[in-house]
């Protein structure tokens, strides 16, 4: 699909500085944009897996840093800064050209979830999203997943804390039918232990071909 090539670029929010870091794609025909969780940043293992792996199919990748991570903060803000940086750094991501899908890990999927409909997004992909806080699974944020009104994924860890994937409600409850894919053994950051009968490496690889397979059929939506 033509050179991959990658930038940076910094946009203004009233939340202070973000930052888009570009994997772009020779001859893109989809911008997937991924925010980083509240406990971490773009180095998150499946957004670096990612990004790497799917510029070659077409697909641009901007990894985007949210104002707090860029500022050198330690802590996230509230949910509705969150929000707020990433309606105001929406533009950025557009101008690109293609349909942009709208993503991020934990924290950040969250956020692509409750903004999508608004901002147009294409499609949302959520990595490792928190149906609830571990172990209170009556505390559940399903609602934010099922009315993205937009297509979605789901990519989970088969043990992650914050909601395995047989906690998940009906995929077709919402307003839009979503799709899960569960990663075996795998913790919230996508984690393998040394008895999974997989290693790392294949994890981040079945995660990659999982997202790109998916991507490939939001060609016609």
């Amino acid at each position: 699909m033509g050179r991959v090539t990658t930038d940076t670029q910094t946009v203004d929010t009233p939340a202070g500085d973000a930052r888009v870091t570009w994997h772009r794609a020779g001859r893109p025909r989809l911008v997937l944009a991924l925010g980083h969780g509240a406990g971490g940043g773009i180095e998150a293992r499946d957004l670096r897996a990612l990004a790497a792996a799917l510029p070659a199919r077409g697909v641009t990748v901007a990894l985007v840093e949210q104002p707090w991570r860029v500022a050198g903060k330690k802590v996230a803000p509230a949910p509705k800064t969150l929000d707020t940086a990433w309606r105001a750094l929406w533009p950025a991501l557009a101008a690109a050209g293609p349909p942009v899908v709208a993503g991020g890990r934990s924290a950040g999927a969250r956020v692509a979830c409750r903004t999508a409909r608004e901002l147009g997004a294409h499609a949302v992909l959520a990595l490792s999203f928190p149906l609830h806080p571990p172990g209170r699974p009556e505390k559940s944020r399903a609602a934010e997943l099922l009315e993205t009104g937009v297509p979605a994924l789901v990519v989970q860890g088969g043990n992650d804390p914050f909601g395995k994937p047989s906690a998940y409600p009906d995929p077709a409850s919402g307003s839009v039918p979503y799709e899960l894919v569960g990663i075996p053994y795998g913790d919230h950051g996508f984690a393998v232990p040394k008895r999974a009968p997989y290693t790392q490496d294949e994890a981040l690889e079945l995660i990659s071909r999982s997202v790109a397979a998916w991507l490939d059929g939001l060609r016609e939506c």
